[in-house]
């Protein structure tokens, strides 16, 4: 008899804000279970992000990552031994970890000023469809635009 498959853990809303989003990124941000180093730099980004855009910070994180979010990506199929590069639908929950991931990952590649002040300044640059993790959304974009012809090995 097959075993049960795990259910999804369900993310605590964050403690400012109330947004399951905002706990999820927070949990990405942390590294070493720092989650209350965490969680300061991630309100102190959104604020500072706030502060040069005029905008409500929550409002302005959860447009950053709507604006970095991916449709569509790529995933390799060996057909006939031959690799394709196979455009696909990517589902909510991953559309989410990418773009949080992307935005991170964007923000710890800049060198010399704290995160807090990286991350503010990924957030904006995001909203204005800009910087380094929309250009990564861009990029998947674009290569699933180039390969559309093999979108009929979907499945």
């Amino acid at each position: 008899m097959r075993r049960k498959r795990k259910g999804i853990a369900s993310i605590k809303p964050d403690a400012v804000y109330g947004s399951v989003l905002a706990g999820k990124f927070i949990n990405s941000l942390m590294q070493s279970g720092k989650k209350n180093l965490a969680e300061k730099i991630f309100y102190q980004a959104i604020e500072e992000a706030g502060k040069k855009t005029n905008k409500e910070p929550i409002k302005l994180f959860e447009e950053a990552l709507q604006s970095v979010t991916p449709l569509v990506e790529v995933r390799s199929k060996r057909i006939g031994g031959a690799n394709y590069q196979v455009p696909r639908e990517v589902p909510k929950g991953r559309q989410i970890a990418l773009a949080t991931r992307w935005l991170i990952q964007a923000s710890r590649n800049k060198k010399g000023r704290p995160m807090r002040n990286k991350l503010a300044e990924e957030f904006v640059n995001a909203v204005n469809k800009q910087g380094d993790a929309y250009k990564k959304k861009e990029d998947t974009r674009r290569m699933a635009e180039a390969n559309r012809a093999f979108a009929h090995f979907g499945r």
